[in-house]
């Protein structure tokens, strides 16, 4: 969800700050100043501490049954294990049920505190980038590219078990007041590896991927998940090349082609990744989103190897600067 893009001087302009409807976590109240996006069994709310009169973003998540519950608690707790500046922190969370008529269904509220980023994420900074245009310089976007791949380092070298983010893109990278990156939506985290011995589990993996990861930016082999094979955090990689795409040309490669309406499953096992021919990047750039996107992902680099390639081609291009 892309919902840190809103200024709050805009808000104000634009009257939304309209209701005195507030949300209690754990003695502290929140005056709700804006509802940003809401979906099926989520909302995030524009919010502002009543003493401190800070702003953050609440995020509620209705929960249907002990699964939804347990699903979105797990949320929080991999805000809490993979702390790192360049991973969004859950600043605190509250758990209340709710009353309701269905003798079936429990219903609770999970409400999660988020900071505030004024300058929203990437792909708000790209679009109002590709209006003008403006494209990145080469050393900006590699700096950036460098420090989202210290955060999901975090995700992929995590001990015991590696995770993997599995919806990595561009409005999921929110920019602090300085430019660094901070990725957020820890929604679809979940353990990297996985062995797909059955049908039942490869269609619950496809199932689990074409809900949860978005399709654009989504890695070969989850679309057709087969039996026997071995699912690892290099789903991500496939998604950081996709993002690096985007961080040069503003959009995946595969926005492209749905928004023309076409096939994007058979636009991605194809392989097959075009350049804009007036291109502003050297080669080395687009080497090594090809070498990230490689259709067998047997074939790509760990996050190591990536940030090690991607700090390589930024040093030589700084070098070549200063000279």
């Amino acid at each position: 969800m892309s919902y840190f893009g809103w200024s709050w001087n805009i808000l104000r302009k634009m009257g939304c700050i309209c209701t005195r409807e507030s949300i209690d976590i754990n003695n502290t109240k929140y005056y709700i100043r804006d509802i940003i996006d809401g979906g099926g069994f989520s909302s995030i709310y524009l919010v502002e501490q009543i003493d401190s009169r800070k702003k953050f973003v609440i995020k509620k998540i209705i929960c249907h049954g002990l699964e939804d519950e347990k699903l979105a608690l797990q949320e929080v707790e991999y805000h809490k294990m993979l702390s790192h500046s360049n991973i969004l922190p859950c600043l605190d969370h509250s758990l209340s049920n709710k009353n309701t008529n269905s003798a079936l269904n429990s219903i609770s509220i999970l409400h999660m505190l988020l900071p505030f980023y004024n300058r929203g994420t990437i792909d708000k900074d790209l679009k109002i980038r590709e209006k003008i245009p403006l494209p990145m310089k080469s050393i900006d976007l590699l700096k950036i590219f460098v420090e989202i791949c210290d955060g999901i380092k975090i995700f992929h070298n995590f001990r015991p078990t590696p995770l993997a983010h599995r919806d990595i893109k561009t409005s999921n990278i929110l920019l602090s007041s300085d430019g660094s990156p901070v990725i957020m939506d820890l929604g679809s985290t979940s353990p990297a590896i996985v062995f797909i011995k059955n049908n039942a589990e490869a269609q619950k993996l496809q199932d689990y991927a074409s809900t949860r990861c978005t399709i654009t930016y989504r890695a070969p082999e989850l679309f057709n998940v087969e039996i026997d094979a071995t699912i690892d955090q290099r789903t991500d990689i496939w998604s950081l090349g996709c993002l690096l795409y985007a961080l040069c040309f503003y959009k995946s490669p595969f926005d492209y082609i749905h928004e023309k309406g076409d096939s994007v499953a058979l636009a991605v096992v194809s392989g097959r990744i075009l350049f804009p021919d007036n291109s502003p990047y050297p080669e080395s750039i687009h080497n090594l989103i090809l070498a990230l996107m490689k259709i067998n992902p047997e074939e790509r680099p760990f996050i190591d190897e990536v940030r090690s390639k991607a700090n390589n081609i930024l040093f030589e291009l700084n070098n070549s600067v200063s000279c």
